[in-house]
């Protein structure tokens, strides 16, 4: 779950050339503080990944709360019967405690 947490904010990330040295900048809107700098879009995009990991890493030691963001369903829509069974089972949940959900 983290990793599509961190997958969705990168989606939002923005990247700009800078015009006075040439280098890459991006930034995460929503997430204060999360920005990166390199010299190439590849080297930025993993900067600014690494600082994200260790953003929500420190906010969560702080019991601060991470920004909301969109994860996309893989399932498009509705699973199946079984999908769900094999879903609860690992979760150790019975149908008793289904029921009361």
């Amino acid at each position: 779950m983290l990793k599509d947490y961190i997958r969705a904010a990168m989606g939002k990330a923005r990247y700009e050339i800078l015009p006075d040295d040439g280098t890459f900048y991006g930034e995460i809107p929503g997430f204060d503080g999360v920005y990166a700098n390199a010299d190439t879009l590849e080297d930025c995009r993993d900067e600014l990944e690494e600082v994200l990991e260790g953003w929500i890493l420190l906010r969560i030691s702080l019991h601060m709360p991470l920004p909301s963001i969109f994860i996309p369903n893989p399932h498009q829509g509705d699973i199946g019967e079984g999908l769900l069974i094999r879903i609860l089972r690992q979760a150790k949940i019975d149908r008793a405690t289904w029921e009361k959900l």
